[in-house]
């Protein structure tokens, strides 16, 4: 074992000093060499000189092997010595250390079969691929040298792990954590402290530091998985609020992606890679327009980007794609391609070139052409759909069908007697039919006719010989500064779009973002940061997974990592004494699968050994009521 020192700040002189940790090294089932903090001695200033430290190591090292003599003259010395008792008797008591002079913690029992009992079986194995994949990432590491103490930290990753395995409530998340869960036993945070309150705290905690952890969030990943931020993904979504929200800011009426008209939203915007990761992200009004969002994003982004992204090309979809934004994102040193906001009318195909035909994953036919504009320089490419086809098809033939049913209500009116049969109103009525459906009403031509007294005898209606939907259905057209001479890869480039999306999907969905139930502002930012911090996590799995051909959604992984769990069993000995061990269970072939692909171990720990006293001891004897790690 060896110390291993920090700069941290001290809360007592107000200053940044040296805090020391007890450390040794280890070789994992993977004969990996792995660290374990064995105990945090903390600032020790003047009170101890290097030779002293490096001779304390030495001795701690020789008790913990079980040495009965030790080697150093040095030991007698009684500042050594008083510290090396003190440290040793904390590192037995806490259970990082197995006191080698006790026997009743041999390897080899005699048992009372008939007392052999499993209790407090907990939920282990997601929680464990989490909590691995918050160390890669270093989560606990950032934390602590901003000056988080240790069980602030544990109680950080304890909640992000939960937000990944069980999203939800606070209240119920705190359930959760005490009777299904073993986040604690492999955090290290005292699961009698969990708390609704805490949790609460601990995520407003995080989001006090969200654009510093997200910036070093975003650069982690990109040097764990050699990520260059060549291509931006930028999107909006919102999320609904239950409760009225009265004295909210954010809160607002708006355009609900879910339908969720009655309800105030707030809006997410997400700016990612084609890797899935986040390089940031922002939190605006509900009623928040899209295109008016990128500025902000543009001014922010290359603070949490690889140099890589100065000259990064922003993918954009069509709602933010605005000329004003185009032209910001030219100026600001950013290429970009975006769908166009409307279908283009006027347009040549591009001399030379003809219709390239390709397939996607699901084998639906897509048609590129190049075309050119004489507006601008920008490369366009017409793309037709099959799927869009099919889809456009059934929107159309939807609201056509509503469009002449309205218009049949009209010409049933005449036939009534209280009917509107006035020129007039019936134009009028007419009118309020063609503002509903304005992508359908251009498409026919009615005719009213009325006597002369202006009172309607007749409306009759026929689609346009001139206008043809079915040549406008599944054609869409993208837009790029990009010089790209082949379709294919415009076309690829676009569709990473689609990790955004996915990255939407899963916040709503598999980390259920929506809907939010907070009534203070504070505590809904907090609750959208403590989302992004666990889909990081999540999307730290995947992508490793992703790499290795397994496709799993994180709903399937977490329900393959529930089947390893975390088991107490309790016996007595020939000496009638109670012991307890704690073990987690042998991993499934299905999770062992995901381990090995991630390259985790299999094990938090192999086994923890506990004596249970009986309140009659007395209180000359010796109490073992510490926790010990077994190698």
């Amino acid at each position: 074992m060896y110390f291993k020192v920090f700069l941290r700040y001290n809360p007592a002189s107000g200053k940044q000093e040296h805090y020391y940790r007890l450390v040794e090294s280890y070789r994992n089932l993977e004969d990996r060499v792995c660290h374990r903090t064995l105990l945090n001695v903390g600032f020790l200033l003047s009170q101890l000189t290097a030779e002293q430290l490096n001779i304390i190591q030495k001795i701690l090292t020789q008790k913990a092997a079980g040495a009965t003599t030790i080697d150093f003259a040095e030991y007698h010395d009684p500042v050594i010595n008083e510290y090396v008792e003190r440290w040793y008797c904390l590192m037995v008591t806490k259970g990082k250390i197995e006191a080698p002079d006790t026997a009743i913690f041999n390897q080899y029992q005699t048992v009372d079969t008939a007392s052999i009992k499993s209790k407090e079986v907990r939920e282990a194995g997601a929680e464990w691929l989490c909590l691995q994949a918050l160390k890669q990432l270093g989560m606990d590491n950032f934390l602590d040298e901003r000056g988080w103490s240790e069980e602030q930290v544990q109680l950080a990753l304890t909640q992000i792990v939960s937000r990944a395995v069980y999203p939800a409530s606070e209240y119920k998340t705190a359930r959760w954590i005490k009777d299904n869960s073993g986040i604690c036993g492999l955090t290290g945070y005292d699961i009698n402290k969990i708390t609704k309150d805490k949790l609460y705290n601990s995520a407003l905690k995080l989001y006090s530091i969200k654009e510093k952890l997200e910036n070093y969030l975003s650069k982690k990943t990109n040097e764990l998985f050699d990520i260059q931020d060549k291509i931006i993904l930028y999107d909006l979504t919102n999320t609904y609020f239950e409760g009225e929200k009265r004295n909210s800011v954010l809160a607002k009426f708006g355009r609900s992606k879910e339908k969720r008209n009655d309800a105030k939203l707030i809006v997410l915007a997400l700016v990612v890679n084609p890797e899935g990761f986040i390089k940031y992200s922002s939190i605006y009004e509900g009623n928040m327009s899209d295109c008016k969002t990128v500025a902000d994003m543009i001014d922010k982004l290359r603070i949490n980007t690889s140099n890589s992204a100065k000259k990064a090309l922003v993918v954009i979809d069509a709602g933010i794609a605005t000329e004003d934004n185009l032209k910001m994102l030219r100026e600001k040193g950013y290429d970009y391609l975006c769908v166009t906001r409307s279908k283009l009318k006027q347009y040549n195909i591009t001399a030379g070139t003809s219709v390239k035909t390709i397939y996607n994953k699901r084998e639906q036919k897509i048609e590129l052409q190049q075309i050119q504009r004489s507006d601008d320089g920008d490369f366009y490419l017409k793309v037709k759909s099959d799927a869009k086809i099919i889809k456009e098809q059934s929107i159309a033939t939807r609201f056509h069908a509503r469009f002449e049913e309205e218009l049949q209500k009209v010409v049933s009116s005449l036939s009534k007697k209280s009917g509107i049969k006035t020129l007039g109103k019936v134009h009028q009525r007419i009118g309020r039919i063609k503002q509903k459906y304005p992508s359908t009403q251009k498409y026919y031509d009615i005719e009213v006719k009325a006597d002369e007294n202006k009172i309607v005898q007749e409306v009759t209606w026929e689609i346009k010989e001139d206008k043809d939907p079915e040549s406008e259905w599944g054609v869409y057209f993208l837009r790029t500064s990009l010089n790209i001479n082949d379709e294919q890869i415009a076309w690829e480039i676009y569709n990473t779009i689609r990790e955004i999306e996915s990255s939407f999907r899963c916040l709503k969905t598999d980390l259920d973002l929506r809907p939010i139930y907070h009534k203070k502002d504070a505590s809904t930012m907090a609750h959208l940061h403590l989302g992004l911090m666990a889909y990081t996590m999540v999307n730290t799995i995947r992508y490793q997974l992703k790499s290795k051909s397994i496709n799993n959604s994180w709903q399937e992984i977490v329900r393959i990592g529930n089947t390893q769990k975390l088991v107490t069993t309790s016996f007595e000995n020939i000496h009638k004494q109670t012991i307890e061990i704690r073990k987690v269970s042998e991993p499934e072939p299905k999770i062992r699968q995901l381990y090995e692909a991630l390259n985790y171990t299999f094990y938090p720990f192999k086994r923890k050994k506990f004596v249970v006293h009986k309140e009659t001891l007395k209180k000359s004897q010796t109490q073992y009521s510490s926790e010990l790690n077994s190698t």
